[in-house]
């Protein structure tokens, strides 16, 4: 199991800014595959998975764009009511907590995967998978 590498930007909560971003990584040839925002008063978190994690980091820099490269799981379930339900409840049964979730479509009709960020991404893996639950390599998101 390798987690998946995403790219996390501060953004300031200003005019223009994340349109500063976007606009980096598309000049760069890099594409989005999943992204979710995060705010507070003065900035914002931009988390994204992205085409090419290494690539996006060194054109954000390069432009003088904070960003920095965690690990994350992207879970693979049924799209089907109650599939994130059971997902979750594996990790709360096995008493990991969930720093964050946020989902995109997958390529797979009837298919769906979320992205969550937790403590322990091998030992979470691990349990995940014993429970039936796929989890998807960097190279299925690309």
């Amino acid at each position: 199991m390798t987690p998946v590498k995403q790219i996390s930007v501060f953004v300031q909560n200003k005019h223009g800014k994340l349109s500063s971003v976007a606009r980096c990584l598309a000049d760069g040839g890099v594409s989005i595959r999943a992204m979710c925002m995060a705010d507070t008063t003065d900035f914002g978190i931009f988390r994204l998975l992205v085409s090419d994690y290494e690539k996006a980091e060194k054109l954000l820099k390069e432009a003088g764009i904070t960003c920095s490269v965690t690990e994350v799981l992207v879970v693979e379930i049924e799209d089907t009511p109650g599939a994130f339900a059971d997902a979750m409840a594996v990790l709360a049964d096995n008493h990991i907590s969930l720093e964050y979730a946020y989902a995109f479509l997958t390529p797979t009709i009837g298919k769906a995967y979320i992205i969550i960020r937790v403590e322990d991404n091998i030992g979470a893996a691990k349990i995940l998978t014993d429970n039936g639950i796929k989890i998807v390599s960097q190279e299925e998101i690309v």
